[in-house]
């Protein structure tokens, strides 16, 4: 593989800590930028001295001038915490993060991907979700402001390729969960785990039974990259794990790989606009991106999740 100068936003966040250390194994360039909202120094601390390597405290929602030859675009807070503390803050990296990574890549003439997610879906209507899907999203809940930033900059993408021309992929992101993740950034799997860890009530919102699709952190890497370096195909592609799971079902399994916890299971009210559902249509990722699929199953990666938890938290 040809040596690449490589730009990711959000670098020292859960994803981007994962990306920026593979890019770096495969002989790239690494430029991590990120304004540590949600991101950490923590999370990269193993490679900050590494000679191919440079941080920048930046945020996307001013303009970068940088030379690169790619740009992964994963600038964005993620967990409904984070993303609801300043929600006018999350649309304005969704839509002007977007917008100064487009104009970057349009100048320099590279390439970029975007993260985008599953939250384009919404609440939705069918199952499992395929990019032909055109999503059940509520524009004004509390989650608009991470639903409809995200989609709005697949807007702004598509809108880039067809008048600028620039050379973009773009991939819908699933369930994600692994090592780096925050352990308070309210997702499932970081919740469920640290809440057993410390043997307090794991908290299930509504009965339980709506289901999500979880996936390793390593697969999505893959998948990532995969889609960064493949010619003629921009995308939108669903990147994420089918096997589909109740909320119920991750509670009990966490439970099994820390069977020293005290933790009982609880039931509070659903949040609004939660999906019931959400499982990709990975067919598309399959065909276009070399027969790509997940490998690392749930108790496989719950396993080292947990593992990582444990010493994170320095729980023995």
């Amino acid at each position: 593989m040809t040596e690449k100068k490589i730009l990711v936003t959000g670098g020292a966040g859960f994803l981007g800590s994962h990306l920026c250390r593979r890019l770096l194994k495969e002989g790239h360039d690494v430029l991590c930028v990120d304004n540590f909202f949600t991101g950490s120094k923590n999370n990269i601390l193993d490679i900050l001295t590494c000679p191919r390597f440079d941080l920048m405290r930046h945020d996307v929602t001013f303009p970068l001038y940088v030379e690169v030859d790619q740009i992964y675009n994963l600038a964005c807070p993620a967990s409904p915490i984070h993303y609801q503390f300043d929600p006018v803050q999350t649309t304005k990296t969704s839509v002007h993060g977007a917008i100064n990574m487009l104009g970057l890549a349009k100048r320099t003439k590279a390439r970029i991907l975007q993260a985008s997610t599953s939250e384009v879906y919404g609440d939705p209507e069918i199952t499992p979700q395929k990019e032909s899907y055109w999503g059940h999203v509520n524009p004004v809940g509390f989650r608009s402001c991470y639903d409809e930033g995200k989609r709005c900059a697949e807007t702004l993408f598509f809108d880039y390729y067809r008048q600028n021309k620039v050379d973009i992929r773009v991939i819908r992101i699933f369930n994600t969960y692994g090592p780096n993740m925050h352990p308070y950034d309210g997702r499932v799997v970081s919740n469920f785990i640290v809440q057993a860890l410390k043997n307090e009530d794991i908290t299930i919102y509504g009965d339980g039974s709506q289901t999500r699709s979880f996936q390793y952190v390593d697969d999505l890497i893959e998948g990532m990259m995969r889609m960064m370096n493949q010619d003629g195909f921009v995308g939108p592609v669903n990147i994420g794990n089918p096997n589909e799971f109740t909320i119920k079902e991750l509670a009990e399994k966490i439970l099994h790989f820390i069977p020293e916890s005290k933790s009982r299971i609880v039931y509070k009210d659903l949040p609004p606009d939660d999906p019931k559902q959400r499982n990709p249509d990975i067919a598309l990722a399959k065909e276009k991106l070399d027969g790509w699929e997940p490998k690392v199953q749930l108790d496989e990666g719950l396993q080292k999740t947990v593992d990582y938890f444990r010493h994170k938290l320095a729980i023995v």
